[in-house]
């Protein structure tokens, strides 16, 4: 599924560097309404090749047409309206209050872009993981440099197609090539680095980065957990479950990665998620038209291996199982009975399988969770206030739902991102634009400074308003 990449020189990349190295500080002063000028127009570009988007994607692993629609080009798209509504308020500087000892000044806070940035994305959403924190880079007044996966090589054409037509180079490029072009990538000095992939990547772009002591976001993934409780309308949540864990065929870093269910719940919900996910591909997944493919065989090799593995430990495929090596095909799969050391329970997945494990009491649930590194994101299906309240205070992850998996990553008013080892920093909306921004802070002393009372010497009576300005300021 893979085509012939078609590798970005280093010498060009160099000149682009330099070019946006010279550029950055003019784009830096570009007003409101200039950066939302460039955001309309990679909006009409983006829809212009809207129909191209879905055909490359539909090349490089099967991906619908309407999940494009809804997962790459229209997430892409609300960021950029958001930022086109709000941009103006968000440069603004914003005055702030100054303490009593600092009477006869002003303080705010200045809004500038942070300069030159590097943007690398993974092939699982090409499009909304590139694009989406590149609004909030153009927002934010930068230069960016973009590496997107070389996975996806037929969207990565399309999307080098858009940004070449939208932006000149010295302020926005896509640079294509593999692990050679991002090495060479990281090891120049940007101001701001974006990265979203797997943690053990993550800590290689953080190390780079902290050669220039550049800054970093990280939106890295993990084993995130939906908790089903013994209060839960299993009826009234399959379908949610059902399309988070198997849109993409699991290969979306907030996919429920593991469920913890209720012993109560568990024969209902194996049932119920077995006939939704029939509902949803038909009793033969392979040959349904909205059922997407393994990225490439080392992947799907990957997986397998994670499946058998946890099948010679006791786990039990309840529904599902089949694998197509050279279709890179792996069907819906449901899996219980698996031992806690299993493959399945000890890797993120990032696949269309999906363990069950029971829980007699909310305490194990807790245990079980805190033992792991902290998700990306955390699920809970319940209807007592109680239990949520309860697994929500005891344990910590990027974002969380509740009777609702993934979505929260679509309100572009809430933070996205992780939390150690499931991300540093956070992005989209006004968060993504504070993400590619300095927030400068500006003081003015307009009149006389009350510290000129209590420098040097230090009398007596100087002592006294040290004391005073300690005891009562």
């Amino acid at each position: 599924m893979v085509t012939d990449i078609q590798e970005t020189s280093i010498s060009v990349i160099n000149d682009i560097y330099a070019q946006q190295k010279s550029y950055h500080r003019t784009v830096g002063k570009t007003t409101a309404s200039e950066r939302i000028k460039k955001l309309k127009k990679f909006q009409k570009n983006i829809l212009k090749y809207r129909k191209e988007l879905q055909d490359a994607m539909w090349k490089d692993f099967r991906k619908p047409a309407a999940e494009v629609d809804l997962t790459e080009i229209y997430p892409v798209f609300t960021e950029i309206r958001f930022a086109i509504k709000n941009l103006r308020s968000w440069m603004k500087p914003t005055h702030v209050s100054s303490p009593v000892t600092m009477i006869g000044t002003t303080s705010w806070i200045q809004y500038e872009p942070k300069g030159m940035c590097l943007i690398i994305a993974p092939w699982n959403y090409p499009m909304q993981l590139l694009f989406a924190p590149l609004v909030s880079a153009i927002a934010a007044g930068n230069t960016i440099i973009l590496k997107p996966s070389e996975f996806t090589s037929h969207t990565v054409r399309v999307m080098k197609i858009i940004i070449e037509e939208t932006f000149d180079r010295k302020e926005i490029a896509l640079v294509e090539g593999g692990v050679t072009i991002s090495t060479a990538l990281l090891d120049m000095k940007f101001s701001h680095i974006f990265f979203t992939g797997a943690p053990e990547i993550g800590k290689i772009v953080m190390s780079a980065a902290a050669k220039y002591l550049s800054s970093i976001t990280l939106e890295l993934g993990g084993k995130s957990p939906t908790i089903i409780d013994e209060t839960a309308n299993i009826k009234a949540i399959v379908q949610r479950i059902t399309w988070a864990k198997f849109i993409n065929a699991g290969q979306i870093c907030i996919a429920p990665d593991y469920v913890i269910v209720h012993e109560s719940k568990k024969e209902e919900l194996v049932q119920s998620l077995s006939n939704q996910i029939t509902k949803h591909y038909g009793s033969d997944a392979m040959h349904s038209p909205d059922y997407l493919r393994i990225i490439n065989a080392k992947h799907f090799s990957r997986l397998k291996a994670y499946l058998e593995n946890t099948i010679k430990q006791g786990g039990k495929v309840v529904y599902g199982g089949t694998l197509d090596e050279a279709e890179n095909y792996i069907e819906p799969t449901l899996v219980t009975d698996l031992p806690l050391e299993s493959d399945l329970m000890q890797y993120e997945i990032f696949g269309p399988i999906l363990p069950i494990i029971t829980y007699k009491n909310k305490e194990e649930v807790i245990e079980l969770i805190n033992s792991r590194e902290k998700p990306l994101s955390l699920y809970v299906y319940s209807q007592s206030k109680k239990n949520i309240n309860y697994f929500m205070q005891n344990t910590s992850a990027g974002g969380s739902c509740i009777n609702m998996s993934a979505v929260h990553v679509g309100n572009p008013n809430l933070p996205f991102g992780g939390i150690n080892n499931s991300g540093i920093g956070k992005s989209r909306g006004h968060y993504g634009f504070i993400e590619f921004t300095n927030e400068r802070a500006m003081f003015n002393q307009k009149f006389p400074s009350a510290i000129q009372l209590m420098t040097p010497p230090y009398t007596e009576f100087k002592q006294k308003l040290i004391d005073l300005t300690i005891k009562y300021f």
